[in-house]
């Protein structure tokens, strides 16, 4: 299901050592943004996680690192990547960083929406070793099954992306951040086997 968490067997087998390592942080992304730049940079000094996510990521007693695929000029992106990153810093041990869709077509075509489109932000969950173990994306779960409905799809363009960002501005990242930490409660109960490429942490 779009929106949904990917894992187990719906993991793609792709290597992301490299791809982590040489990957942007969240002020990086910012500062080379050609589009959003301001909105990103606003809404991550805005977004603030509560203790609940922090504390139940803590309890699975391992530290995860979080890759999002993304494009600046990307709505949602704009309304995801903040929460994202500030859940990346609020928990010890994790971390986040971030690479373009279009520089890294190999890998999003591995987490395809539907299995056929490209839809951004995608944020894979990598364990320890930087092997990917479940992904996410494009949107929460409730809000893309909106956006495929009859409801959003009979609207303008315009009119339905306007009425996108009013609810993930109601939101405010709840859904986002309960998603991506069930996402990691369920990678953590795994077997360690379930991960699909080895190499050493992330520093």
């Amino acid at each position: 299901m779009p929106g949904a968490t990917g894992g187990g067997d719906d993991i793609y087998m792709y290597s992301t050592i490299e791809t982590y390592r040489n990957a942007a942080t969240y002020d990086q992304m910012v500062a080379a943004a050609q589009k959003n730049a301001e909105l990103l940079a606003v809404a991550r000094r805005n977004a603030r996680i509560p203790d609940e996510y922090v504390l139940r990521i803590a309890a699975t007693g391992r530290p995860w690192h979080l890759l999002s695929v993304t494009e600046d000029w990307c709505g949602d992106s704009a309304n995801t990547l903040p929460w994202v990153d500030a859940l990346a810093a609020a928990v010890p041990g994790m971390t986040h960083r971030i690479i373009r869709r279009d520089e890294h077509l190999a890998l999003m075509d591995a987490h395809l929406t539907n299995g056929r489109s490209r839809a951004i932000p995608i944020v894979l969950l990598l364990d320890e070793q930087l092997a990917e173990r479940a992904w996410w994306g494009p949107r929460p779960r409730e809000m893309q099954a909106w956006f495929e409905g009859a409801e959003a799809q009979a609207l303008p363009k315009d009119e339905r992306y306007k009425v996108l960002r009013t609810r993930y501005a109601r939101d405010r990242g709840r859904a986002i951040l309960e998603e991506l930490t069930a996402m990691i409660e369920r990678a953590a109960a795994q077997a360690p086997e379930a991960a699909l490429a080895t190499g050493s942490a992330a520093s």
